[in-house]
């Protein structure tokens, strides 16, 4: 955030309401923590629906509501690809999606976030590493073949929430693999922060929600608990399947070009119709 932006947000935002979040969300948290790590080792059903209460319960206490366009797919495993601005993304999209997250290898050693993403069964992937996308597709086929949706972020990095930035192709791989008889299913989600106590974000603000660049964690994190309520929308394009496309960079520049058209149409507050509260 620049200086001008995180003053507003300052402005915007309760010291109260923000150390009463972080005082229940580090409660829920630690409360759900010892049960997902026992479905997670007994295997349990449970391991994939715990999640997803869980993110739902802390978009309450972030304050975020979650509006929801589109139909998501739900008949086998579904890899869902979405543009990514904030860590925020893995709260709103696991509230609404029964899944695993992709994320860079590098979040498996932060600090308790990446115990949280290893609980949720988070595949880690070394982006860089151009010689282990073969053993990173296996990586994920496994998962799906053992019928876990996915949530990939082909972007790479997360963007400043405005723009969807170019879609990387390497993992788009995995979209050749065949369940059963039939190709797996790729859905496009976009996802954009909206608004802010009922106002529209605009360019100014959306910088409290989005977390990119050099931006500190910790201060941006503390912004957020303590601002009122965020509108963020999730729009769900139609799914596809590799089948439709001549090549993966083909599937993959389709998706890019879905998930491009529903943020703009989000941030522009122009959406389709349809919307589910």
């Amino acid at each position: 955030m620049t200086a001008l932006d995180a003053t507003g947000a300052r402005a915007l935002g309760s010291p109260v309401r923000g150390g009463l979040r972080l005082a229940v969300y580090l409660l829920w948290t630690l409360l759900l923590i010892p049960l997902q790590a026992l479905a997670v080792a007994l295997r349990s059903p449970l391991r994939h629906r715990i999640p997803q209460l869980y993110h739902r319960v802390c978009a309450v206490i972030l304050g975020i509501g979650v509006v929801v366009r589109g139909q998501r797919a739900a008949d086998g495993p579904v890899l869902f690809v979405s543009n990514h601005s904030s860590y925020l993304d893995i709260t709103v999209l696991g509230s609404v999606i029964p899944g695993s997250f992709v994320a860079k290898s590098e979040v498996a050693g932060w600090p308790f976030f990446g115990a949280l993403a290893k609980l949720q069964q988070t595949v880690f992937v070394e982006r860089k590493a151009r010689a282990g996308v073969e053993r990173q597709r296996d990586d994920l086929g496994a998962r799906l073949d053992a019928g876990d949706s996915l949530i990939l972020f082909p972007e790479g990095t997360s963007s400043d929430g405005n723009r969807t930035l170019p879609f990387k192709t390497a993992l788009f791989a995995v979209a050749a693999r065949r369940i059963g008889d039939r190709p797996l299913t790729v859905q496009p989600v976009s996802i954009a922060p909206t608004r802010l106590d009922g106002i529209p974000m605009g360019i100014a603000f959306r910088p409290c929600y989005a977390w990119y660049g050099d931006m500190d964690l910790a201060p941006h994190l503390w912004t957020v608990f303590t601002l009122g309520r965020m509108t963020v929308e999730v729009e769900f394009h139609p799914p596809v399947t590799i089948d439709s496309f001549s090549s993966r960079k083909a599937l993959a520049d389709h998706c890019q070009r879905a998930v491009a058209r529903g943020v703009e149409r989000a941030v522009s507050g122009k959406p389709t119709p349809s919307a589910v509260p």
